[in-house]
């Protein structure tokens, strides 16, 4: 399945380098034949075997009939860099820091809530090349920065 995947990868990173939004057809549908018929043969070798491992082994294989879109996804909209998890260790990385900084905890369930208000709002506002700076010096200055989706038409 790893192979699978990252050729899969591979294929849709040179897609995108080709400037193309889509793969060839008979790509993906090779693609979803070989990840279900991987998917299958992995439900299969641990089906009736009672071990912890085996037990794992057909959740996991089960997680992967089950979200097969997703999983798949970024095969399928080669327009999608999503094989990476780069952008959520982002987005925690500065609640670690302060977790460590404070000695592990927050004060008060307020103090963690404004904490992550504040910390969401600047992560969103940079996902639109906003920069922290930028964005709080107009929020201070009464001129909020909203995403443009949620600007009430009008």
């Amino acid at each position: 399945m790893a192979g699978l995947l990252t050729g899969a990868r591979a294929a849709a990173a040179a897609a995108r380098l080709a400037g193309q939004s889509a793969l060839e057809p008979a790509v993906p549908e090779d693609l979803l034949t070989r990840y279900r018929a991987l998917t299958a043969a992995g439900l299969a070798a641990n089906l009736y075997r009672r071990t912890a491992t085996a037990k794992d082994a057909r959740r996991l294989a089960r997680r992967f009939r089950t979200f097969e879109d997703l999983i798949l996804r970024f095969a399928t909209r080669p327009d999608l860099d999503i094989f990476s998890n780069n952008q959520a260790e982002r987005t925690i990385r500065p609640v670690k820091v302060q977790q460590r900084g404070s000695g592990g905890a927050w004060r008060t369930l307020d103090g963690l809530a404004d904490f992550a208000i504040v910390e969401s709002y600047l992560s969103t506002a940079a996902k639109w090349r906003i920069t922290k700076l930028d964005a709080l010096r107009d929020l201070f200055n009464g001129h909020t920065w909203k995403p443009p989706g949620l600007e009430p038409a009008g």
